[in-house]
């Protein structure tokens, strides 16, 4: 039952209803749009056009649509509506006859479309939030279960200085908290009605959108009417939380594919997280990250895929938008599945904290704490850094470690250096010498983390 038919003296053709039938991937908003029904049903008996009576047998049957849509066991497959809007209209005149026919009055698909997808984004955005501030979890558990270990900081993929392995863990902890504030900062403007819009000009019904924005949890009506049909940037913006978010799970999936790696051998991934080869039977491969990754290039290109789609639109609807669905459906899916699994990841895996050790101690990481040393004696800290890169120079030719040289070895390149040199190039000291806010020592590391737990479980 095409809801636009009397104009029409043909049927559409079969290759039109395939580019233009939504019903295949509208129907996850059958939920809302009959919620959505049953809240301007009631805005019509309000405004008098509908009987109490008419009110109640809409009301009802639309509630046990919606148990039907709820528990998975509306038949879309064998429909032949075109989208969910008229799926739920057919449903209601099948039961109801005019009755059903009377709820779409003063009411537009372009007003509807954007509240059910207002609606639907707006529960999903609390489902992913919760995903976020489980990955968090895992990620301060991680922490938690190895606080004493070391492992060395990288800058171009070359080591760098060393850190505590729950300094790393905590960086990931501000990222997921940046994504989570965004989430709760988009909110804010998702939640709108526009219902009441109509077709771009408003209705000349006199229903109150001020409660029928209240009745379906919405802050407020939105303002104008060509604005609110026609309005995605909550699509756009929620794609851009997902790309955001996929980008930093990206980062994480290529940390923890290098540090499982056999070169770096810092951690071993999970049985349940990994597969292994056809050909190679000692192969343990990181294909959970690895997807993690790849993922991240599917949800940007949903975001470009709109953006681009948005970019040259007249108002104030236009059918390009119904290119709107398919690509946040996806990124949603992508992005919970990916949050999981990210959780799945880190709960999983196993810390080598011997071999982080000998890697921390390795690459001259200590360089800078040498430096630093020599300012303490008095000298400039520019020149400080070039007596500590000819100390590197010396132990590379040496085949040994900074600290492996020899007090004569190390006098030879300044005179200024002496026995008490030696524990500052121990590992702990340079680690825990960093004792300032954001900084790498224990302590700091260890009050970071209490205070992100304390703030985790008051988030729930």
């Amino acid at each position: 039952m095409a809801l636009w038919g009397g104009r029409f003296a043909a049927d559409s053709s079969s290759m039109f209803r395939q580019v233009n039938d939504s019903l295949p991937f509208d129907r996850v908003m059958a939920s809302q749009d009959i919620q959505g029904s049953i809240i301007w049903s009631r805005g019509l008996k309000k405004a008098g056009v509908l009987t109490d009576d008419e009110q109640a047998q809409l009301e009802a049957a639309l509630t046990e649509l919606k148990a039907q849509a709820d528990a998975g066991t509306l038949d879309f497959d064998a429909s032949p509506e075109e989208d969910i809007h008229s799926f739920v209209e057919a449903a209601l005149i099948d039961q109801l006859g005019d009755i059903g026919r009377k709820l779409h009055t003063g009411r537009s698909r372009n007003d509807q479309v954007a509240t059910d997808f207002r609606l639907w984004v707006r529960e999903h955005v609390e489902s992913l939030k919760d995903d976020l501030i489980a990955l968090i979890r895992s990620l301060l558990n991680t922490a938690s279960r190895h606080q004493e270990a070391i492992i060395p900081g990288y800058t171009h993929l070359q080591r760098a200085q060393p850190i505590h392995f729950a300094h790393w863990c905590l960086a990931y902890v501000e990222m997921f908290k940046r994504d989570l504030s965004r989430l709760t900062d988009m909110q804010t403007r998702l939640n709108q009605c526009p219902l009441g819009s109509g077709a771009l000009a408003g209705t000349t019904y006199p229903v109150d959108r001020d409660t029928i924005a209240e009745e379906l949890g919405f802050a407020s009506p939105c303002l104008n009417s060509l604005d609110a049909v026609s309005d995605r940037d909550f699509v756009l913006e929620l794609l851009f939380c997902a790309s955001t978010s996929m980008m930093h799970m990206s980062r994480l999936a290529e940390d923890l594919i290098f540090y499982n790696s056999g070169e770096a051998g810092f951690l071993q991934l999970g049985d349940s997280v990994t597969s292994g080869s056809s050909l190679m039977p000692q192969k343990k491969n990181p294909d959970a990250l690895e997807l993690m990754r790849g993922k991240c290039g599917r949800v940007f290109g949903h975001l470009q895929a709109l953006l681009v789609t948005m970019k040259g639109l007249p108002l104030a609807y236009n059918k390009d938008m119904q290119e709107d669905k398919e690509g946040a459906i996806d990124a949603v899916n992508q992005w919970h599945c990916c949050l999981c699994i990210a959780a799945e990841v880190l709960d999983s895996m196993s810390l080598n904290e011997a071999r982080c050790r000998e890697a921390a101690t390795q690459g001259y990481a200590n360089a800078t704490e040498l430096a630093d040393y020599l300012v303490g004696k008095g000298i400039p800290f520019r020149t400080g850094h070039d007596i500590a890169g000819q100390v590197v120079l010396k132990a590379i030719d040496a085949g040994c470690a900074i600290e492996a040289l020899t007090l004569p070895d190390l006098q030879a390149v300044c005179d200024k250096i002496d026995d008490d040199v030696y524990p500052v190039l121990q590992l702990e000291f340079g680690v825990n010498q960093r004792n300032i806010l954001g900084g790498t020592s224990k302590e700091t590391v260890t009050k970071a983390l209490y205070q992100e737990l304390e703030s985790l479980d008051k988030l729930g």
